[in-house]
């Protein structure tokens, strides 16, 4: 966590100005995709650091209260960073965020034992960094993390955990509820133009799916634990 840090603070946060630690609101922007994102990622990287110690043989409670804490700091510690930034801020959403998809992974621990609720993302390509590759990116890498239009985010439910055994559900079969948006071209709004060159004109908009998954731990022979 520490060195990834240190790599962040060397290779991306000294790119741009430095300033007194300071807030900042960002809750209209993106609609909401940002936000979610940040609970999903506190959420897999508990679930990621758990799976780490239960594999070295650190006991479950033990192991999952420390891919919590280590999830939560390494969040913190990027939103401290953004909080040093001119460009950014810390912003109380994003931090909301984080502690909700580290509760999810630590309350499911408590109360089951188990991870009966996961949170995934998915991308597919859109035609939106086309018109500002600056801020939505400009490779397939930039876009996985900054184009929100071609982010989904799944809450993702196994439902032979819900389930009595005697219902014979496939121990692998999910549920899952997504959400998206797109159409965004800034953060807040659309811009008619970047650098002189007008930008069509986007319907802003929010996206609800749902889909069945699979939930790839509960396949025999690949959980990391079997």
């Amino acid at each position: 966590g520490t060195a990834v840090t240190i790599g962040l603070q060397y290779l991306w946060y000294k790119h741009f100005p430095h300033s007194r630690f300071h807030f900042f609101n960002d809750n209209a922007e993106w609609l909401n995709v940002d936000k979610v994102g940040h609970a999903t990622t506190a959420y897999n990287i508990s679930a990621f650091q758990n799976n780490l110690f239960r594999w070295g043989g650190v006991r479950p409670g033990a192991a999952a209260l420390i891919g919590t804490l280590t999830a939560l700091s390494f969040m913190t510690m990027i939103e401290v960073m953004d909080g040093h930034s001119a460009k950014w801020g810390f912003s109380p959403g994003d931090m909301i965020a984080n502690l909700s998809g580290c509760l999810l992974f630590e309350g499911q621990q408590l109360l089951w034992h188990e991870q009966r609720i996961s949170l995934k993302y998915s991308y597919h390509g859109t035609i939106f960094p086309h018109y500002y590759p600056a801020e939505l990116g400009s490779n397939l890498p930039q876009r996985m993390l900054k184009d929100y239009n071609g982010q989904s985010y799944w809450l993702s439910f196994n439902i032979g955990s819900f389930l009595p055994a005697s219902a014979n559900c496939p121990r692998w079969l999910n549920a899952a509820v997504g959400y998206g948006a797109e159409g965004m071209i800034g953060a807040r709004d659309n811009p008619s133009e970047i650098n002189g060159h007008p930008i069509p004109s986007f319907q802003r908009y929010r996206q609800f799916y749902f889909s069945f998954d699979t939930d790839l731990y509960r396949l025999d022979g690949l959980s990391p634990l079997a």
